[in-house]
């Protein structure tokens, strides 16, 4: 700086008489309380001598004044000396005063679900005018896009609740993260509840949060929202509304409680235009009168928790060492997206060597326990363990742990104030639109070039199936890169073993579909990061271990980030012995789904194709669960709904004609196969003509005297297939290596009814089929044929034997069927080996079994 230079100049020469009155002028404002302060903003002294500008700090050093510029605004965003920054939000929003606090709370045991009686009811509210409305938020609807922000809202004078009976209740939600837009008084104790769809849209409505004061006690009061789209829900499954009391709070230090009793979900009549709603009714007792109370559809973590986290990290001395806070950019309404950086100070030698890991968070405002999670990860990461200071000085953290703070602060459940869901406009170009989500696109990118990106995990919350879980990525060519796909499943393997509580592996979906191309973690995936994904949590609790059946806590949910560290450090451990035992067990578990694909039935192949194909897009960040009967259906449309292209005239002649041709050509031959019979019925032959058809079927049915096995137990499988059985000729296929090439010239002598459906295997089977036998090729759908599958196999006599007993022929024919198939299986498995390195070898057999009975 100039300034800085010309004052050093005059320490080194001589004070002349001009220079000792600038001295005393600056001097004579220096008096001995500012020698005591560090830094001095420009302004503060008064004199012509200093420019009047808050930009140009004084700091004293070695007994003399240096200037120097100030940070620039919102650089850090958080200061632990200043106010917070006020939270902005759309100038039509009515905003109270007073500000909403909660007390964090651990229950001492966990809370169970509610569990259905049966008795539960389904109230029905038709529309009447007499029905009092005691609430009603109409602010929401002033303007159709988001125009602009003011701090605080709407500046009008606001609407105070109806209040004009004493045992009316008083609802309340114009605070931040409330959602509520109407109330309607049905009965004395009984109320109509409507949420707010999120702004600028008209659908999203899952997430609710709301007050209400003027209780009395011991009266059992029926709450009912009516205007949920959804067709299922957790709340099936036992989840139970979020309680909160004030008075509670004060007097025994209890925060947030799963309670409510008669809790039913269920489809009402108030569907129009098409479209059809769901409601969700509970009945609850509050605890005390005249208190103040709280709903809410998950633990509540709004914007400024969040502003007063980062605060609390940049006001302590040990962490804002490491933890450095900056603002990533500014969302529409002008509220700050913040971005931390978490590792060791860097030096020289080592810059380039860390590699980077990045979380995001809370794209989707309603998803709030995905804060709670990325809550604990903070807190772990930032803390003295050497775990964690190990962390710090391997990788540099990028962490965004708020994407969608507008959202949060107005209480969407979703979209942003552009009335879109940011999740999926991670490849949009609109800055202005986007502005989060672009930037951390591009924050990305940038750090990319510099290092290699080890991982990136965007965190979210599932609002229809348990546990946690996620969502990864996977090629299209899994036999050209089959060590690689295995090695994009190793993290989620070790969360799950390191969290067999909470974490679900066999919930986990590797896939990449159209409509989620513009999520994050497939846009990160294709931009080089091989470790991509999307961690799911449950807006419920736990079906596994000792968590089963009770709802996860704010405890639970923050015990992720820990069990995330943990898993880090195993998935980069310098022994690899972890790495390789669980890309062992993804190999074990790869070729056993294989072989069921293999040898199930065609009936079977939609369950298959349900497991492979990530859940749609309803539920969260790639939300809707595939484990019901409507995604089933769902598919089964899509797949028989495809566009049909009308063929020209000339096109369905020549089809015809080929079909005809078929049919004669079929029926020539199964003339020709009669004749034959007839006319060498003394003829015996011991290695008898059969129909390549036959054999391949013969080989994918069980044969007879041979035991049946169990898929070992350290197999992770979903439990409706963990215990399924197979035929050990199918996993013991290449012990049978003796080869024997049936006569083609020899006509052969068998029964009545297994000659007359030859033309069937003639016309039912292409030539391909075979191909498609072959457990690591592409599969493909191949058409039942029952009428074979059917058939018993002590039908079948052969000429050679006078005896009723069967000979294995699929034993042998097997190798026949698939003598190319298996020479590509070993070469690929070899190829496999050499890339991908080997663990130590178990002694346990993968057929042996595990023990226990087989189920049937």
């Amino acid at each position: 700086m100039s300034e800085d230079s010309e004052e050093e100049d005059y320490s080194d020469r001589s004070i002349s008489d001009d220079d000792e009155s600038d001295v005393d002028t600056f001097m004579k404002f220096v008096s001995d309380d500012i020698h005591q302060c560090t830094i001095l903003a420009a302004d503060a002294i008064g004199d012509p001598f200093f420019p009047r500008t808050t930009q140009i700090l004084l700091e004293y050093r070695l007994g003399r004044w240096v200037p120097r510029l100030r940070e620039p605004r919102d650089l850090y965003g958080v200061s632990s000396s200043g106010p917070l920054s006020p939270t902005r939000w759309p100038y039509h929003c009515e905003v109270i005063d007073e500000k909403v606090q909660h007390i964090e709370w651990t229950p001492f045991f966990p809370e169970p679900v509610y569990v259905p009686t049966g008795l539960e009811v389904e109230p029905v509210y038709p529309n009447s005018k007499e029905d009092t409305v005691v609430y009603l938020a109409e602010d929401a609807y002033k303007e159709p896009c988001f125009v602009y922000s003011r701090v605080g809202g709407n500046r009008t004078p606001l609407k105070q609740p109806v209040d004009n009976c004493d045992n009316t209740l008083v609802f309340e939600a114009r605070f931040e993260s409330g959602n509520l837009q109407k109330v309607v008084k049905v009965a004395d104790y009984e109320y109509q509840l409507t949420v707010r769809p999120d702004l600028f849209t008209n659908k999203h409505t899952q997430w609710y949060y709301f007050q209400v004061t003027n209780t009395q006690a011991e009266i059992v009061y029926r709450f009912t929202i009516v205007n949920f789209t959804k067709p299922a829900s957790l709340y099936n499954r036992g989840m139970r509304p979020l309680f909160y009391s004030e008075k509670e709070a004060k007097t025994h230090n209890i925060g947030w409680q799963r309670r409510g009793d008669q809790i039913k979900y269920y489809k009402n009549n108030l569907g129009q235009d098409g479209r059809h709603f769901f409601s969700l009714t509970w009945t609850f007792q509050f605890p005390h009168s005249k208190d103040t109370c709280y709903f809410a559809h998950c633990y509540p973590y709004t914007y400024t928790n969040l502003q007063e986290y980062l605060s609390g990290i940049n006001s302590d001395p040990v962490r804002s060492k490491f933890c450095k806070i900056r603002v990533l950019c500014h969302t529409l309404a002008r509220n700050m997206v913040y971005v931390l950086t978490i590792t060791t100070p860097l030096k020289n030698s080592d810059s380039r060597k860390r590699k980077a890991v990045i979380l995001t968070a809370r794209v989707h405002p309603g998803e709030t326990n995905s804060s709670w999670i990325m809550k604990g990860f903070l807190d772990y990461i930032l803390g003295d363990s050497s775990d964690a200071r190990l962390l710090r000085d391997t990788f540099i953290f990028k962490v965004v742990p708020m994407l969608n703070p507008d959202g949060v602060i107005v209480g969407n459940y979703r979209c942003s104030l552009a009335g879109r869901d940011l999740n999926r406009n991670y490849t949009s170009l609109l800055k202005e639109s986007f502005p989060s989500v672009w930037y951390t696109r591009n924050m990305i990118h940038r750090l990319m070039e510099k290092r290699e990106v080890i991982l990136y995990c965007d965190l979210h919350g599932h609002s229809r199936k348990q546990n946690i879980f996620m969502y990864g990525c996977d090629g299209s060519h899994r036999s050209k890169t089959k060590g690689l796909y295995l090695q994009q499943r190793i993290f989620p393997l070790m969360l799950s073993k390191n969290c067999p509580n909470q974490f679900s592996f066999s919930a986990c979906k590797f896939n990449v579909q159209k409509s989620k191309e513009g999520t994050g973690r497939v846009v990160m995936w294709k931009m080089g990061i091989r470790n991509s994904f999307t961690l799911e949590a449950t807006f419920c609790g736990s079906t596994l271990g000792n968590k089963r059946g009770t709802h996860f806590s704010t405890k639970d949910l923050e015990s992720m980030g820990y069990h995330f560290c943990d898993s880090l450090l195993d998935y980069c451990d310098p022994d690899r012995s972890k790495y390789f035992q669980c890309l062992k067990e993804l190999e074990e578990m790869e070729k056993h789904i294989n072989l069921e694909r293999v040898f199930d039935d065609s009936d079977n192949s939609l369950v298959e194709i349900s497991l492979d194909v990530e859940s749609s897009s309803r539920g969260s960040e790639s939300s809707e669960s595939n484990d019901t009967q409507t995604y089933l259906l769902k598919l089964t449309s899509q797949v028989k709904n495809k566009k049909k292209y009308l063929k020209t005239k000339r096109e369905r002649n020549a089809s015809l004609a080929k079909r005809q041709n078929n049919t004669r050509e079929a029926y020539g031959k199964e003339r020709l196969f009669q004749r034959q019979e007839e006319s060498n019925s003394d003829v015996k032959d011991p290695k008898p003509t059969v129909p390549d058809v036959y054999v391949a079927q013969c080989f994918r049915r069980p044969l007879p005297n041979q035991g049946l096995v169990k898929i070992p137990e350290h197999i992770f499988y979903p439990r409706k297939t963990r215990s399924r059985l197979i035929p050990t000729a199918c996993i013991n296929i290449r012990r049978y290596s003796t080869p024997w090439t049936p006569t083609r010239n020899v006509p052969f002598k068998t029964q009545r009814n297994l000659m007359t459906n030859a033309s069937e295997w003639l016309r039912s089977v292409p030539q391909g089929s075979f191909e498609s036998l072959s457990p690591l090729c592409n599969l493909q759908k191949r058409k039942k044929h029952s009428e074979l599958c059917a058939r018993d196999t002590e039908d079948m006599t052969l000429p050679s034997s006078k005896q009723e007993t069967v000979r294995p022929r699929p034993k042998m024919d097997a190798n026949i069927v698939h003598g190319n198939s298996l020479q590509l299986e070993e070469s690929i498995l070899k190829s496999s080996e050499q890339m991908v390195p080997r663990p130590t070898k178990s002694n346990k057999k993968p057929n042996e079994s595990n023990g226990r009975s087989p189920s049937t």
